[in-house]
């Protein structure tokens, strides 16, 4: 299989950009991560992919839970920084702990799913982590979208309804670190 030919055709694919948090200890990590599904309804479950050569991710696996923020169209600069290695990601994030684990909510986000790791299985260079639902919730405003390598956003906005509407975040100016 030519890697460039399918690198090239899985970005035909348009895919909105997450930040998966969690905490090792009680120090928050998080990076970006656009492989992101629903699973099922009936036992809530949604999948994650991390990269084997991720070094977050086991920092994250280790507590056995997670987050996965969906990113709004205003926070292209959170997917830049927590897709790079290193480096103190959270310096000046607004977060505040997930209600069922912990985990970061980033501040502005278009919806959390916070987890329990359910399975961990190998998915070649990446790992595919299915995490049971403990709780969830939405926020406002459009997805940031990930097409042909490159940010986008929707050129239209949907109707969406339903949802439960996400707590309110941090008092301006407050954070975690």
């Amino acid at each position: 299989m030519d890697t460039a030919a399918f690198r090239e055709v899985m970005g035909r694919f348009a895919t909105g950009l997450t930040v998966v948090t969690g905490l090792d200890d009680t120090e928050p990590v998080g990076f970006t991560c656009q492989s992101f599904v629903s699973v099922s309804l009936d036992p809530p479950y949604v999948a994650v992919a991390p990269a084997r050569r991720s070094t977050t991710w086991p920092r994250i696996a280790r507590s056995g839970r997670f987050c996965v923020n969906v990113l709004s169209d205003s926070q292209q600069d959170l997917a830049e920084r927590f897709a790079a290695s290193g480096g103190s990601k959270f310096e000046g994030v607004s977060w505040t702990p997930a209600p069922a684990t912990g985990s970061p909510l980033l501040a502005g986000s278009l919806a959390w799913v916070d987890c329990s790791v359910e399975l961990i299985h190998d998915a070649g260079d990446h790992e595919l982590i299915l995490g049971r639902v403990l709780d969830l919730a939405t926020g406002e405003g459009r997805p940031l979208v990930y097409y042909g390598s490159a940010f986008a956003t929707l050129a239209t906005e949907p109707e969406v309804s339903g949802g439960r509407p996400a707590p309110p975040g941090p008092a301006e100016g407050s954070q975690h670190a």
